[in-house]
């Protein structure tokens, strides 16, 4: 296969095999690169393609949730992800899930199958930023791909590990309980604040210390970085007032619904400029998921929250995407290299494909010398293009998609499944007329 106009796609994942079958269907040679099966990261088993290593299941499939939405939209630009994980779901109520294996056997079979890709099976430990090159390298890029991505993106723009607190969305919120307020009044409404009384706080963290962590997975994960990031349940086993003198401190703060001093407060801090979405301050955890909404939820305030982004503590290479990447998924100062996959910022099998796709559509376009079709944060896949892509988040952390990313509507709709059908509508429209 020549060079010429040709790309090079790195990383035989969900997103790097979306990204080569968007370039190939157009017309676009593909060499794609994998180092399995000669080498495996520590989380992968099989030399398939498309591996999913942790669930099974690709979450909620109707078009009324985010990732529901985003799925759709996929189908529509005539994803290949899509089409093999609808050809092999399996029962899972209203989830969209798998058989993994057959999944990922039909996705390779497809790839390989495929006259305008080149499957290489070598590890890629150079990037040569003046030809055309997709990044998939996925969370756990081989340490001597990451050097090499950490020189081409800035000695700052790489991060090795994840530690972010969860996220709920602020409709959520029951602002009966909770209420806004700085502390001593100084700075505004700045957080809202949930109130403890103390047989609310005891029983919080006795929950808190009891809970299931999620498992840690050898030779990826190293709990040792994290002593200077402490998890809220090591914070809460140390002593019973420790979280009551560090995150939960009440100093400062009174209760507008009664008068009351609280025992202790969780405070949450405003996450977008929209205001949608708030992250529960120093909440970083290595709780199971379901764990984080169980204990979570007995915070006063947030019995219903609904959780944009639970909190994780793990191995995961990114890139600084705001200050690297622009919203077509390739770099500032490289263009003809594009990035896709968690290394960007998304989190999440589904949002991972769905950026493969948006680059892979990109790149294709620039190689064969048009432009790229303009998509907006009316729709999920441009909601995560323009998140990852945006030059005023300074605090750049890994986001699955939702709603609270999205273009805001611009009308008031209290009823949240209306909310939603809008959001879909909109979106959909967008898509179908691409």
């Amino acid at each position: 296969m020549s060079n010429e106009n040709s790309v090079k796609v790195i990383g035989a994942g969900l997103a790097g095999c979306e990204a080569a079958w968007q370039l190939a269907k157009r017309g676009v040679k593909v060499k794609l690169y994998d180092m399995k099966p000669h080498k495996m990261s520590p989380a992968h088993k099989s030399a398939d393609f498309a591996e999913l290593v942790c669930s099974n299941s690709l979450r909620a499939d109707g078009i009324y949730n985010a990732v529901g939405l985003l799925k759709e939209e996929m189908r529509l630009l005539g994803s290949l992800i899509m089409e093999c994980a609808d050809a092999t779901r399996v029962p899972a109520g209203g989830a969209l899930a798998v058989d993994r294996d057959g999944f990922a056997k039909m996705v390779t079979q497809k790839i390989k199958a495929c006259p305008n890709i080149e499957v290489i099976s070598e590890e890629v430990t150079q990037i040569n930023p003046d030809a055309y090159t997709i990044v998939a390298a996925g969370p756990l890029a081989s340490d001597s791909l990451a050097q090499t991505i950490l020189k081409l993106t800035g000695d700052d723009s790489l991060h090795f590990y994840d530690a972010a607190a969860p996220i709920v969305a602020y409709d959520s919120i029951d602002m009966t309980k909770a209420f806004k307020a700085a502390r001593y009044g100084k700075g505004g409404d700045d957080y809202i604040n949930c109130p403890m009384t103390k047989e609310e706080y005891i029983a919080f963290r006795t929950e808190l210390i009891k809970a299931e962590g999620a498992p840690v997975h050898e030779g990826v994960e190293n709990p040792k970085v994290f002593e200077g990031c402490m998890p809220i349940e090591v914070m809460a086993a140390r002593g019973e007032d420790t979280m009551r003198f560090g995150p939960l401190k009440p100093v400062g703060l009174t209760s507008p619904h009664d008068g009351s001093r609280p025992y202790a407060v969780v405070q949450l801090r405003q996450d977008n400029a929209a205001a949608s979405m708030y992250n529960i301050v120093g909440f970083q955890t290595h709780l199971k998921f379901g764990e984080q909404k169980r204990v979570f939820g007995m915070i006063p305030g947030l019995q219903n929250a609904e959780f944009v982004r639970y909190g994780v503590m793990h191995r995961n290479t990114y890139i600084n995407s705001p200050r690297c990447l622009t919203d077509n998924y390739n770099m500032k100062q490289f263009p003809k290299v594009y990035f896709a996959g968690q290394i960007t910022g998304v989190e999440g099998y589904i949002e991972s494909a769905a950026s493969g796709l948006w680059s892979g559509v990109c790149a294709a376009c620039s190689v064969l010398g048009k432009t790229a079709p303009q998509i907006s944060a009316k729709t999920a896949i441009g909601a995560l293009a323009k998140y990852i892509s945006n030059p005023a988040v300074t605090d750049f952390q890994p986001m699955n998609v939702n709603f609270g990313i999205f273009e805001d509507l611009g009308v008031r709709i209290k009823d949240k499944k209306q909310k939603a059908e809008k959001y879909a509508e909109r979106a959909l429209m967008e898509i179908n007329a691409l």
